[in-house]
């Protein structure tokens, strides 16, 4: 079996979705007319989570974790109630877009033929970018004679779900007195403060419609059109999956079906950061990982859950800057998401033993190898060859090894685009998401591990934490004689060890303990990092193989530069190492301050 059947065939649902006159078939094939998923139902049955606006704007809280009380409506507009969208989107191209309306999963299972739209819209902010800053979008649409202002809201790690909140108005022009409810009060000066101007506009021709599946109601947009601001514009070829009732998972189980049908890559991505961006004339932002907040009294089951969920996450929004390639953080930041993503993977394996955790971990494993030799050459162009240069003006041949470099740069880049764009890894997202969603690690657990996942997840972060810890102090003995290649197996410890504390150490609170070992152990992170990207240097230099006399002088220089820094480096390295074996673990006795 191939990579890609592989990948796919392991997360295809237990029976294909049928349909009988409209309404859905449950697993026993018999059709429900009453069933929550043939319904429909729209509002805020399914939709309405109770989630503050102040909530939207806390790192690392999902909709489900954070409540509030229900908002007063305004007299001067029909405000519908706080929601939570949960959609996901997959881009696909322009002249296929009609095509996936004829995908078998839509033919068997739409209710109807569906509607058709012109959308019309203008996103607004202020001159400061208030609402943008602070993970917010604020927008009015226009669909035939009827206007809407929505308020969009990101929700901490979540790669699903945004909240959303509308209200009618009655033209383009933004309603400022219906937005501030939707605000969290320490922005609401400002914004009063402020005006707001329109940033981009919209123009998008919309095919919609419903499909029932077994585990939920989608409902499917077929987006087709342009985003503009002043002279420049981008245009939209997307397909947006928005559930109305059911499981999420049924998000998931539709898009894997229409990656079947033809090359559709999973986004969350939104109009809205694409349109900031466009206006900004700026490449797609290249996001670190944010913090993952887990409770001491969670499950390990809730634990792994949330972890997975962020790594996701984190995952998607970095798949935009990786693909655009004009920041170099992009690239790095889809890597770090992988190997973030193999550190929990690994940590579940000790816990259950499943293929489809060693099938994922095979996935990313594979992603992050096609990402490496790019990222090679961006840390040697930004770090390596542009500082050297600015160092050495008077020595001639940096503008050919620059050509050289930018040359082998650009090939590997087109290769990291051509492996994003493949179904293989859209089946890897979409199956990722899948199995995230359902906790699909629990649906082959044995008795044993499933009483171990329902344990404190505090006590599993203790063992783990403890024995990755050894690892990494066995692997850095006598530190000073290591070679090379010891210190990059340090350094691969480090950098486990590392993962597994960004995860579990929220789990032991505020304790100071834990932020003085984390901090010890990023700068020794920092440094290996920092020894391991001269030593790669060159194999780079020889990989280029220069043969113009200017080209080879400048090559001599940056040996010559790196072996003078690495001077200055292996000092610092020692260190830093000393620092991190002094300091004190936070999940001991001792160090519970």
């Amino acid at each position: 079996m191939s990579e890609i059947g592989a990948i796919k065939r392991s997360f295809e649902p237990a029976q294909r979705p049928t349909k009988t006159n409209g309404h859905p078939l449950p697993v026993d094939g018999k059709a429900n007319k009453n069933s929550a998923v043939s319904s429909a139902r729209s509002g805020s049955e399914f939709r309405n989570d109770g989630v503050s606006p102040e909530a939207c704007v806390q790192v690392g809280r999902s909709a489900d974790e954070t409540r509030a009380e229900p908002m007063r409506g305004e007299t001067s507009g029909e405000i519908a109630p706080r929601a939570t969208e949960i959609e996901l989107k997959l881009l696909v191209n322009a002249d296929r877009l009609a095509d996936f309306g004829k995908a078998p999963v839509i033919v068997a299972n739409a209710r109807n033929k569906g509607s058709r739209k012109h959308l019309r819209a203008v996103y607004y902010d202020t001159p400061k970018r208030t609402l943008q800053r602070n993970g917010l979008s604020f927008r009015v649409r226009q669909s035939g004679t009827r206007f809407t202002q929505t308020v969009k809201a990101e929700l901490g790690n979540d790669p699903l779900r945004r909240g959303e909140w509308e209200a009618s108005v009655s033209s383009m022009a933004p309603d400022i007195a219906l937005v501030l409810p939707f605000i969290p009060d320490k922005l609401r000066a400002e914004l009063q403060r402020q005006p707001l101007e329109a940033i981009f506009t919209t123009d998008i021709r919309r095919h919609q419609r419903v499909v029932d599946l077994p585990s939920g109601t989608v409902e499917v947009a077929f987006d087709r059109g342009h985003l503009t601001s002043g002279d420049r514009s981008m245009p939209v070829s997307e397909i947006e999956l928005e559930l109305k009732g059911g499981n999420p998972s049924a998000i998931y189980e539709l898009a894997l079906r229409l990656a079947e049908h033809g090359p559709a890559r999973p986004s969350i991505r939104s109009k809205s950061a694409r349109g900031f961006d466009l206006a900004a004339d700026n490449p797609p932002a290249a996001t670190r990982p944010r913090k993952i907040r887990l409770d001491p009294s969670a499950s390990l089951d809730e634990a792994f859950a949330a972890i997975l969920r962020a790594c996701l996450h984190h995952l998607l929004q970095s798949l935009p800057a990786a693909e655009d390639g004009r920041d170099a953080e992009g690239i790095h930041q889809l890597r770090v998401a992988l190997r973030r993503l193999r550190s929990v993977l690994d940590l579940m394996r000790s816990v259950v033993s499943l293929s489809k955790v060693d099938l994922l971990r095979s996935e990313a494993k594979w992603l992050a190898q096609t990402l490496s030799p790019a990222r090679d050459w961006d840390v040697f162009q930004h770090q390596t060859l542009g500082v050297v240069a600015q160092g050495c003006p008077a020595i001639a041949g940096f503008d050919a090894l620059e050509a050289a470099v930018e040359q082998r740069r650009g090939a590997c880049y087109d290769k990291v685009r051509l492996v994003l764009a493949d179904r293989r890894a859209s089946y890897f997202l979409i199956g990722l998401g899948s199995w995230i969603e359902t906790r699909g690690w629990r649906s082959d657990a044995a008795p044993e591990h499933l009483a171990q996942l329902a344990e404190p997840a505090l006590n599993f972060a203790h063992r783990i934490l403890s024995a990755q810890h050894a690892k990494l102090l066995k692997r850095g003995r006598r530190f000073k004689s290591r070679t090379t290649e010891e210190l990059h197996q340090v350094r691969l410890a480090a950098k486990k060890l590392r993962y597994v504390a960004d995860f579990l150490l929220p789990l032991y609170g505020q304790r100071k303990s834990a932020k003085r070992f984390f901090k010890a152990l990023a700068v020794l992170q920092h440094e290996l990092g920092l020894y391991n990207d001269m030593a790669t240097t060159a194999s780079l230099l020889a990989d280029i193989g220069i043969e113009s006399s200017a080209g080879a002088t400048a090559a001599a220089a940056i040996a010559g530069w790196q072996a003078h820094a690495m001077v200055g480096v292996e000092p610092r390295l020692r260190k830093a190492w000393s620092d991190f074996v002094k300091t004190k673990v936070p999940w001991s006795t001792e160090a519970e301050a």
